[in-house]
This record gives C-alpha cells, structure tokens and sequence, in this order.
C-alpha cells in the first residue's frame, strides 16, 4: 500500500514540472494594433470663389413700329463669382450638396443693325448679375495619396437681373433707363475637378464647371418706335474656373479595437 501511494505521489510532483515548463517555453500575447480609420462619411461646409466666362448671348428685341431686331454682333463680359454651401458625403464615392452663388455684373453690349442710326447699329448695353441656388451631386472616382478626383452635375434656380440699361438709337442719342428687372430661371450645370486633403478635416477643391442659367430682360425700352420693348438675353452660359475650401465635421479617425491572440506554443523535448 505504501509503495502505490509512494507512485502516486511522484507522478504528481513530475506533472506538475511538466506543466511548469511548459507554460515557461509559451511565448508572451501577440497584440496587434490596427490603424485608425478614418470615417466614411459626414457633413461638410464648403466656400468656393471663382471666374466666369459667359459665352456671347444671343439678344433681340420686337417693336411694333420697327419690328424685330437682332443684334449683329453682341459681348458679354466675364465676372467674378462667391459661393457658399453646406453638402453630406454619404460614403467613399458619393456625396452632396446645397450651394448658394453669386455672381458679380457682367456688362453687356449688343449692336441691332438700323440704318437710321449713327455707323448704321444701334447700341444696347446693360449690366447682368446673378444669384444662383443649386443641388449638386458628386462621383469621387477614388483617393490617390490625398487627392480625389470628381465628376458631377447639378440643377437649381437662377434669379437673374438686368440694370443700368442704355441705348444709343438714331441720331445718335443715349437714353438711360431707370430701375432693374430681374426673373427666375431653371438652371443647371455639370462638372469636374479634384479635392486634396490637407488633413483630416480641411480640403482644398478646384474645378471647371459648366453652368446653363436661362433667359434674362432688360426693362421696358419706352424710346423705340411708339412701343414698350424689351431686350431678350438668350441663354446665359458660362465656363468657370473654382478653388475653394471643405471643412469635414466628421471626419475624425475612428480608433479600432487590438485584437490579443496566444502565439504558436514551443515544445520542448527532455
């Protein structure tokens, strides 16, 4: 009896040894940390000032004494525009945005053939200026070393106004005409460009955009013949050239859990 107690006893004490080395041969927990990763999406704010350059107008008025005019030839200066707007990017490759332009007068200047005028045109100048409210939406085609390139279109109102009206009729006469005349147009625009992420939550964007803004009317044109006229301004385009700002609110990293796991045990023979 006492020589099987004897057994039990050393065989214990040798598992216990046993497990001891064993458990000193395991390595340490491997623990992996993982990159913080930025969040997709958010709000934003953006500012954007930019130059626009406005295709030539087609203009004409109708009177009822000397009929329908068109103007020869016609310019329409470029202009200068700020805009505001506050937009939601919904994941890595769409967003959108609410944006609020306004466009600096432009002056324009068209010449209706008259062979009763002074050189044989008569001379209509006015000044153009433009509110523009737009919903925009964006494609990001993806993300090399900070920089996303974009496509995008958008479509809105235009609340365009005419001032400073003048005619140069004949005799060579220059009357002036008082108030501004202003309406709302269906307007749209398409474009293109690319952010640059500065840091996290400021991006500098630059971009060309193409914008459509309606009709515009001058006001009531009192002198030509016995009629109350209008000058008519057909499509109002423009190329623009854009730098402006982005601020994230939502874009701060977002801090991954480690993960802990056990390494590969190290046998050891004895």
């Amino acid at each position: 009896m006492g020589s099987v107690f004897k057994q039990l006893s050393l065989a214990g004490v040798a598992m216990a040894i046993s497990t001891s080395v064993f458990a000193a041969d395991m390595p340490a927990p491997i623990i992996e940390h993982i990159p913080e990763v930025p969040a997709v999406g958010g709000w934003y704010l953006r500012g954007d000032i930019g130059y626009k350059m406005y295709e030539d107008s087609k203009g004409s008025f109708a009177d009822p004494v000397i009929g329908s005019l068109r103007f020869q030839r016609n310019k329409l200066d470029d202009a200068w525009m700020f805009g505001a707007g506050v937009g939601y990017k919904f994941n890595d490759y769409f967003r959108a945005d609410v944006t609020v332009d306004y466009e600096t007068p432009a002056d324009y200047v068209g010449y209706a053939a008259c062979p009763p005028c002074v050189g044989g045109f008569s001379k209509e100048s006015t000044k153009i200026d433009v509110w523009t409210v737009m919903l925009n939406g964006y494609v990001d085609v993806g993300t090399w070393n900070g920089l996303t390139p974009y496509v995008g279109a958008g479509v809105g109102g235009a609340w365009v106004n005419t001032s400073g009206t003048t005619s140069v009729n004949p005799g060579g006469v220059t009357t002036k005409y008082d108030g501004s005349h202003s309406q709302w147009n269906l307007a749209w625009a398409l474009m293109a460009g690319a952010s640059y992420a500065v840091t996290p939550n400021w991006s500098i964007d630059a971009g060309y955009r193409y914008k459509n803004l309606g009709d515009a009317k001058s006001v009531k044109l009192y002198n030509v013949g016995t009629g109350q006229s209008r000058i008519t301004y057909k499509d109002l385009t423009a190329h623009e050239i854009r730098l402006g700002v982005r601020y994230n609110f939502d874009s701060a990293p977002v801090a991954a859990q480690p993960i802990l796991y056990q390494g590969d045990a190290i046998s050891r023979r004895f």
